[in-house]
């Protein structure tokens, strides 16, 4: 009689000493847990076996990318299952050498080794980066880092982004508005809280695909200077300024931060791309920054931040999002945004969290990915669409649990004078 998933079950309940809250069905059609849950499909004894060699997240990751595990019923239900019993455990969590101490996990543990199999470690699936990480934030491995993000097809990104092409949070006047207005809202904001004009000179850090250098030029009258790191994301937005008509007040440059000399510039922008920076990277990120600006200048950082550890020491980049998504990317606290930008001698004028926009924006790509499935699928692999359709769904959940917030930073560089060039009354609170 099939009997996988009850073993599994409860070797995973001894382990972790509580009630799975998900169901199982294995691979040899046996089920066990919730019958009204969402099911975790174990598809093969090798998804038990990539735990056993990486317990964990990063595990889980390569049984999810593998095809190894697959979800039935809703994909965020299951996650925000999941994640307290193994992904959210807190800072307090047992480390797995405490864990193995109990003899209980220890005899599940033996348990999980017989159910799985031949022990050999699978190999890691064809998507995961695998590289030492040292020498951080170099030219040469930023460059790479973007590239292994960005450069994934222009095509896959138009499906999962839409019309748009605006790969940051979306900035919503309701749930229920369209994605392309929520963008079209975001980009006005930045630009409003620039105070773009005609004339003006404006640098778009991590350009993307070009929608901000565009909006800005197209309805504010500004000269752009939009800058990335990937190639396709550079030739792409070159074609779509083309097509705007607006080749003599956009320029596109395959170019990093740390080579603009060109300025003054009137105003800068920098919408999701303080992420790539790193923590060792960013005082001399804002520094940079501050000396592209004119006197009176303004800067927009638009930035993901995690929440402080009670021991900032204690921190550790994600995983799953460091090996299959983000290489080298790093989040810090708000706090510390605000104080890296004023120890470059920045005055920070406002900042405002559009966190519950960012779980708004995301639900809508992964609709979108779902939507047209099979094509994204082709145009990168299986693996691939799996990485960016489980790493959406679960940064939503994690904007909507307050995990992980996301934050636009108004800053000036205010002139010896103190005349900030600033209003009064900026906002209007309702």
């Amino acid at each position: 009689m099939p009997d996988a998933a009850p073993r599994l079950k409860g070797l995973v309940e001894q382990m972790v000493g509580a009630p799975l809250p998900v169901r199982i069905r294995a691979w040899d059609g046996s089920l066990a847990g919730p019958p009204t849950a969402p099911t975790l499909v174990v598809h093969n004894r090798r998804a038990l076996r990539r735990l056993l060699w990486k317990p964990g997240e990063l595990g889980l990751a390569r049984a999810w990318v593998a095809g190894d595990l697959d979800i039935e019923g809703d994909l965020y239900t299951a996650l925000d299952l999941l994640s307290g019993l193994i992904w959210e455990r807190g800072e307090d969590a047992r480390t797995l050498a405490q864990a193995l101490r109990d003899p209980e996990v220890r005899s599940a543990v033996r348990g999980l080794v017989k159910l799985a199999g031949p022990p050999l470690p699978p190999a890691p699936p064809a998507e995961e980066v695998r590289r030492p990480r040292r020498h951080l934030h170099t030219k040469h491995t930023d460059r790479r880092a973007i590239s292994h993000h960005y450069d994934v097809g222009n095509d896959f990104y138009e499906i999962v982004l839409g019309p748009s092409m605006v790969y940051s949070c979306a900035y919503w006047p309701t749930p229920d508005s369209t994605l392309e207005t929520a963008q079209r809202d975001k980009l006005e904001l930045v630009s409003r809280k620039l105070a773009l004009k005609p004339g003006q000179r404006l640098l778009d850090v991590g350009c993307g695909w070009g929608s901000m250098a565009i909006h800005a030029a197209r309805e504010h009258g500004t000269t752009v200077v939009g800058i990335t790191l990937s190639q396709e994301q550079a030739a792409y937005a070159r074609k779509r300024v083309a097509d705007e008509g607006l080749t003599d007040k956009v320029e596109i440059r395959v170019q990093d931060y740390r080579d603009v000399r060109d300025g003054p510039y009137d105003a800068i922008s920098s919408i999701g791309m303080a992420e790539h920076v790193g923590a060792e990277r960013y005082l001399e990120y804002a520094t940079d920054l501050h000396h592209l600006l004119r006197p009176g200048g303004r800067l927009l950082n638009h930035q993901i931040g995690r929440r402080p550890h009670r021991d900032e020491s204690a921190y550790e980049v994600d995983a799953f999002i460091d090996s299959y998504v983000f290489p080298d990317g790093e989040l810090q606290p708000i706090g510390t945004t605000v104080s890296q930008l004023e120890r470059a001698g920045f005055e920070v004028r406002d900042v405002e969290s559009i966190r519950e926009h960012y779980g708004l924006t995301l639900r809508r790509w992964v609709a979108n990915l779902e939507a047209d499935w099979a094509r994204a699928v082709q145009l990168t692999s299986p693996g691939r669409a799996r990485v960016w359709r489980l790493y959406m769904a679960a940064s939503a959940l994690a904007f909507e649990r307050n995990r992980i917030g996301v934050n636009q930073v108004l800053a000036v560089k205010t002139p010896e004078s103190g005349e900030s060039g600033m209003p009064l009354r900026s906002r209007t609170w309702n």
